[in-house]
């Protein structure tokens, strides 16, 4: 019986260590994963699509009032075999959320996402716009984000806003 037992330990040792070489080495995996970038801001992903740093802008000088334009940036890669587009975004405290060229012009057609290439969408670059936003909005506040694309889909997701510079207020954790 004792031999038996060593015997099925030695293949539950054997499996465990099969599992954490095949784990490290990465076999099957698809080369990404939400860690793989040491990003701020909300991470996602949907599909082939990574999802980095998406972020409200600071408010400046005060939180974001009702009725402002807002800017939000993210960071997006495709690592899927075939290019894909960011076609729109979406979330319940804005009237709209507009794709802006570097000037603030609306981009009709999205972002083209090619193949294994970084597109940041960040100031003086394609960006995203929360038109009138519906709410005071400070920094540090989260809210419902959904961006859609041509052919991963539509991803839901927490983003949060950059909490300013000027507020020097003590952390709740302090």
């Amino acid at each position: 019986m004792a031999r038996h037992f060593v015997f099925r330990g030695r293949w539950g040792l054997a499996a465990a260590a099969f599992a954490l070489a095949v784990t490290a080495s990465g076999c099957g995996d698809d080369g990404f994963s939400l860690p793989e970038w040491d990003a701020p801001g909300q991470n996602a992903r949907i599909g082939n699509i990574m999802i980095r740093y998406a972020h409200v802008a600071e408010p400046r000088g005060g939180p974001w009032q009702p009725g402002d334009d807002v800017p939000a940036y993210v960071w997006l890669y495709n690592k899927g075999s075939e290019s894909d587009r960011l076609v729109g975004a979406s979330t319940p405290n804005a009237a709209a959320v507009d794709i802006v060229d570097a000037d603030g012009k609306p981009l009709s057609d999205g972002v083209e996402l090619p193949v294994n290439e970084l597109v940041e969408l960040e100031p003086s670059k394609p960006h995203l716009v929360l038109r009138e936003v519906r709410e005071v909005i400070r920094g540090g506040d989260f809210m419902k984000f959904t961006l859609r694309f041509e052919r991963a889909g539509s991803v839901t997701f927490s983003i949060q806003s950059q909490v300013p510079v000027y507020d020097k207020s003590p952390s709740p954790n302090r």
